[in-house]
């Protein structure tokens, strides 16, 4: 995807403010020129740190540092690129950038440097992405699992699918337009066992690319419950400060409270909301409404009742909750009641916010919601939601080719497979639309 842009583009590419470095990058054809301006001197041998003067347009010497060239195509954008690495401070940096710009450069666009690695074919849109998401890690987690996208381990993945759905879409296509030899291209299994196994990594991948998605994006956490039940006081005791207020006045909480934590290196975002109970209190129930709404973007669920209430089930767990969220009902204060602390039945599990008692079991039960034991976050692919709807995509279209192989429909067949390919291909950037870069791009950092 080799392409050619005119303009050329600089931006400071190290954050804002003093520090004892700061690193200006250019990149397009009249780089060599501006920074001959510059330096006053030729251009420095192709990746080699050279220490120069940096001078104004009349000759004055604004800073001291070392300067990289690197020559087209070898070069992260695939571009003419420079990288002049001076002294930090803001003034400094801002002079040097006015002077490039005043020769013929223009301030970059957020993550305008990356597109045109994309564009240029040095990245794919992945590793792209894989970019952003490794300045914006949270987690040590996280970061390596980026690591791994930028590496092209998630696009080698995507890419081996895509052949193989290429070498059958030729396999059975040809078959359709070839009729006169009358073969049966379906009738040896051979295509059923074929898509089968195409169905089987499509799950497998996908599986790790949620993974990656939930250690970027974390787990929506929300804490439902009758008042006076140990709410507030279980997003303290998760998050190790007191982030809610707790008193034994019922309806103290009465908004949305979140708080984001890491457990074992795994971002989870807990919100508390307001006791859920009949109330003639119009701020009270403008927080059950809240609480209610809240539940709607959850990713699992936690319903707290009080232990010594017999009576008290995941009954109480509200209708508007997903049928198809992973919820726990914590039966708490277990302290106050003579039975062990644990899980007594299938998604009940009894504990004590005051003494910690059960505590260790939540964590361990939040980890397996999020389908990241701690030894098994190694195999996560750094992944976003158009990745996960892609593939989805793609495993549907999979799913129906079986469906119209197994009743050897070839020119159904052929037309699921291509779906397939295009989906998957919507994930690298083989097949994607300028909106869609647009967005993508707009996210990330001016100078990437």
């Amino acid at each position: 995807m080799q392409t050619s842009n005119p303009e050329t583009i600089a931006a400071l590419a190290t954050p804002p403010g003093r520090g004892g470095i700061g690193v200006i990058r250019i990149s397009g054809s009249m780089t060599p020129i501006i920074t001959q301006h510059i330096l006053q001197t030729g251009l420095p041998h192709p990746r080699q740190a050279h220490l120069q003067h940096f001078h104004s347009r009349d000759g004055e010497v604004l800073d001291q540092g070392i300067v990289l060239y690197f020559p087209a195509p070898h070069s992260f954008t695939g571009e003419e690129v420079v990288e002049f690495q001076g002294h930090g401070g803001p003034v400094v940096m801002d002079r040097l950038l006015q002077v490039i710009l005043s020769l013929g450069a223009r301030a970059a666009r957020p993550g305008e440097f990356s597109e045109r690695a994309f564009l240029n074919g040095k990245i794919d849109l992945v590793q792209a992405e894989a970019i952003a998401d490794l300045i914006d890690s949270s987690s040590e987690q996280a970061a390596r699992s980026a690591m791994r996208s930028l590496q092209g381990e998630f696009s080698q993945k995507i890419h081996a699918l895509v052949e193989q759905l290429t070498r059958l879409r030729s396999y059975i296509e040809a078959g359709i337009d070839f009729p006169d030899e009358e073969i049966d291209l379906l009738a040896d299994g051979q295509v059923i066992k074929t898509l089968e196994h195409l169905q089987h990594q499509i799950e497998t991948i996908l599986a790790q690319a949620q993974q990656g998605y939930l250690l970027r994006e974390g787990m929506q956490i929300v804490i439902i419950g009758q008042p006076n039940v140990g709410k507030s006081s279980l997003l303290n005791c998760l998050a190790q400060r007191d982030t809610a207020i707790v008193t034994d006045i019922p309806g103290t909480t009465r908004d949305i409270i979140r708080e984001s934590i890491h457990l074992d290196g795994m971002p989870l975002h807990i919100t508390d909301t307001a006791g859920l109970r009949d109330t003639d209190d119009p701020v009270e129930q403008e927080g059950i409404r809240r609480a209610r709404q809240a539940l709607q973007t959850a990713d699992a669920v936690l319903l707290l009742v009080d232990d010594r209430d017999t009576e008290a089930s995941k009954t109480e767990l509200p209708v508007e909750m997903p049928l198809q969220n992973p919820y726990l009902v914590l039966r708490n204060k277990c302290d106050l009641t003579p039975q062990t602390a644990g899980f007594m039945e299938p998604h009940t599990l009894r504990l004590s916010v005051k003494t910690g008692e059960g505590i260790d079991d939540l964590k361990d039960w939040l980890k397996q919601c999020m389908g990241l034991q701690t030894q098994a976050e190694t195999g996560a692919l750094m992944a976003r939601r158009r990745h996960l709807e892609a593939l989805r995509h793609a495993r549907l279209a999979v799913e129906n080719s079986l469906e119209q192989a197994r009743a050897s429909y070839s020119e159904l067949l052929a037309e699921e497979l291509r779906q397939a390919q295009k989906a998957l291909g919507e994930i690298t950037g083989e097949v994607s639309s300028d909106d869609l870069l647009g967005k993508i791009f707009s996210e990330f950092c001016i100078g990437k």
